[in-house]
């Protein structure tokens, strides 16, 4: 009950009360006693008029703060309108405007380097490798990207002809890679320029710091790694599983003759990447043309296989034809176990014998200690690794080699390797080389 509501209820009692007294009643309430309910009434109206002037006043107030809320909705809202439209203009102008790029946050450096000492059996131990091999990425946008390798190679001056040293030392610097990579959709991918050929699975994940032996399986020599042309290559997804097939479908100039000249008999798997300038002869007749088609099929987490067939063909120096065959294989079990491998046949026309086939093969396999679960961190930190490989030059020289190394991961990307070979040269004693030797070499992946 409001306090308006209560003294109005006891102003009427007392208005009824007085009424409703007897005459001898009224007659007999002396002055002073009227006087003081006089009184009483005079301030309870008081206090009424006074009630409804500060309700009065509550209600003015009332209105005012309704006033002042309505005013400060309207100016809220008209920020946020004003706010909304000064960022549609902005992002309007935005996208008007030619996007800035930094190339900083673009640009990316990666690569590896390496430094190797060795000793062959009969010769004098010696570092015998320094090497810095940077790849340098590039992302233009979402679906534009540009990579390029080098290969920076610190080695004694020697004599090209007779491999003799002739004081001091030299750098090499040499080309890898440069191709220019558009992703077209999900599944397919553009590369052109001087691109990596898949032909086998080594040049692509296994060659420099990825490598777990200091040196390559002798059989990759029969192969080119790059060549001058254009790529398309990517992957399906098959079911649900993380199943994949993937390809490549690709054309590039294809091998040339080691002095470049359409006549000679001595091929240069990586001595073509086109004439001087546009019209220029070409020395191959037609260009080469290759692809490779493989399956990854992971059953759980860790455990995979994935099976490879890659092949090439097209002419060298003229009208002799150059053909390749590789299939190459990958097994991991568990993360500790893996296998792999490759077998390459190569089919070479020679206008002085015939048709010949350089072949070879390659497997390896690795097994790090980690997975025998001992509190032994030395231990736990390094990795056994054994291959064989045997090539076949067919010219008269094959050599079968046997390799046994290790890994010590320093950290996961500083890894010193090293290893023993032990080597038997049929024929011919194939390139010089020994009859075993050991390796040790430092590699540094970025």
């Amino acid at each position: 009950m409001s306090k308006q509501t209560r003294f109005l209820s006891s102003a009427a009692a007392c208005f009824i009360l007085g009424i409703a007294l007897p005459q001898a009643a009224s007659a007999a309430v002396s002055d002073d006693a009227f006087n003081a309910l006089k009184s009483t009434v005079d301030q309870m109206s008081q206090q009424m008029q006074d009630l409804q002037k500060t309700h009065q006043q509550d209600q003015e107030q009332i209105q005012q703060l309704q006033q002042q809320l309505n005013t400060t909705q309207n100016l809220a809202t008209n920020a946020v309108d004003l706010a909304t439209s000064a960022g549609q203009k902005a992002d309007a102008a935005a996208a008007q405007a030619a996007p800035v790029r930094s190339a900083l946050h673009n640009f990316t450096m990666v690569g590896d380097a390496e430094v190797q000492y060795g000793q062959a059996k009969g010769q004098n131990g010696t570092f015998s490798l320094a090497d810095f091999a940077p790849i340098f990425l590039y992302r233009a946008n979402d679906s534009i990207l540009f990579e390029a390798g080098f290969d920076v190679t610190l080695q004694n001056n020697t004599d090209p002809t007779t491999g003799n040293i002739n004081g001091g030392y030299s750098t090499s610097v040499n080309l890898s890679f440069a191709q220019l990579d558009y992703l077209v959709n999900d599944y397919v991918t553009f590369v052109g320029g001087y691109i990596i050929q898949p032909l086998g699975n080594y040049n692509e994940r296994v060659a420099g710091w990825l490598n777990k032996m200091p040196d390559n399986p002798l059989a990759v020599d029969f192969l080119p790694g790059a060549g001058a042309g254009v790529e398309l290559r990517g992957g399906l997804p098959v079911g649900e599983g993380g199943q994949q097939v993937t390809y490549a479908v690709y054309g590039v100039n294809g091998p040339s003759s080691t002095d470049g000249t359409a006549d000679a008999t001595s091929l240069d798997l990586g001595g073509n990447v086109g004439g001087d300038s546009v019209g220029s002869p070409n020395l191959n007749r037609n260009p080469s043309g290759g692809g490779r088609i493989g399956w990854f099929y992971p059953w759980q987490a860790h455990y995979d296989v994935e099976f490879d067939v890659s092949g090439q063909s097209g002419t060298w120096s003229g009208n002799f034809l150059w053909s390749a065959l590789v299939m190459d294989a990958a097994v991991h079990l568990g993360p500790n176990v893996e296998v792999k491998g490759e077998y390459i046949n190569t089919w070479e026309q020679t206008d002085n014998a015939g048709t010949i086939q350089p072949n070879g093969w390659w497997v390896q396999g690795s097994y790090k200690l980690a997975g025998l679960d001992l509190d032994a961190p030395i231990i736990n930190d390094l990795e056994l690794v054994e291959r064989y490989d045997t090539a076949n030059d067919a010219n008269g020289s094959s050599t079968d080699r046997f390799t046994t190394g290790f890994l010590y991961y320093i950290t996961n990307t500083l890894w010193l390797e090293g290893d023993y070979e032990w080597l038997k040269n049929h024929g011919l004693n194939a390139n010089g080389l020994p009859a075993s030797q050991f390796i040790v070499q430092l590699s540094y992946g970025f």
